[in-house]
């Protein structure tokens, strides 16, 4: 996949197939336009192109808005996944968000990337003040020869895929359901930091996790599988205070996983953590010892779930 990054930088490819959206989380509604445009650019022999925004716009406009699921880098990952060939990143500035609906069909679709056709989910909308519909996309694309159609919602249990649903459910802790809305599993991309060691010294060390910002599950202990170097681990993972050695200079909780059968250096690497299932909440103890004991026992207890997930 290419990733071309700002207006100046994107290449006409005649016939393309397009999307456009933030696509934050890449859940089910999501994934199911990006499909349909790579189905169809496939089906006619053209290239599928995703337009995203970095910020997020509302963030850029001062909106109430908040914090995104995933980062940008995580979102092209999962989009890449979907067998995209071109996701353009716009920069998102209050110059762009000045843009009219006509200037901005203009010189990105139809004179900057030479798009034939366009998909967007039905709650799409674009242009000065983010008033302008598909319809109105539909009707200005139209004089230069660009379709423009409409994908429905997509529903999951009653409720249409949305990424405050997803953000709603991963936040409280209902794995299962965020699941479901996302399509797959509920994963994190994160780089490894240097940490304490201190569960190195218990006999299990552990990956410190920098999210980078990005929406995490309620502090506890999680079954989960580890995406590193085109291989899948298995691994037990907390998220917490540590409350059993905590210090006043813990300002955030700290995600750390132990990863099974791994042993490779890995600082400064990025890690993609996907949730099975939450094994207990986190907890506190009266020393290293019953720590120690009680970490063997939710390895043991993460190997099971993991084992009977398959």
């Amino acid at each position: 996949m290419k990733i071309w990054r700002g207006i100046n930088n994107i290449r006409r490819l005649d016939g393309a197939v397009a999307t456009i959206g933030v696509f934050d989380g890449v859940h089910m509604g999501h994934r199911a336009v990006i499909k349909k445009v790579v189905d169809r650019a496939r089906s006619i022999g053209a290239r599928s192109v995703v337009v995203t925004f970095d910020p997020h716009p509302a963030k850029v406009l001062g909106k109430r808005h908040a914090p995104s699921l995933i980062s940008l880098e995580h979102r092209l990952r999962l989009t890449e996944e979907l067998g995209v060939d071109v996701v353009v990143v716009l920069s998102f500035t209050k110059d762009l968000a000045r843009y009219s609906p006509e200037k901005f069909v203009e010189k990105v679709l139809a004179k900057g990337l030479g798009a034939r056709e366009v998909y967007v989910g039905e709650n799409f909308y674009f242009g000065r003040g983010g008033l302008a519909s598909a319809r109105r996309m539909k009707s200005i694309a139209a004089a230069s020869s660009i379709s423009v159609a409409a994908v429905p919602s997509v529903m999951v249990g009653g409720r249409a895929a949305s990424s405050s649903l997803v953000r709603a459910l991963i936040l409280s802790g209902s794995i299962a359901k965020a699941r479901r809305v996302l399509g797959r599993p509920v994963a994190v991309l994160g780089t490894v930091v240097a940490g304490s060691r201190l569960a190195r010294s218990l006999g299990y060390p552990t990956a410190n996790i920098n999210p980078h910002h990005e929406v995490i599950p309620p502090m506890g202990v999680y079954a989960v599988r580890v995406l590193y170097g085109g291989r899948q681990y298995g691994g037990v993972l907390n998220i917490g205070w540590k409350p059993t050695f905590f210090s006043p200079r813990d300002r955030e909780p700290t995600v750390e996983a132990h990863i099974f059968g791994f042993k490779r250096k890995i600082y400064g690497k990025n890690l993609e953590i996907l949730f099975v299932k939450k094994i207990r909440d986190e907890a506190r103890f009266r020393d290293m010892f019953t720590l120690a004991k009680q970490i063997r026992r939710d390895a043991a207890a993460a190997r099971q779930i993991l084992k009977s997930a398959r």
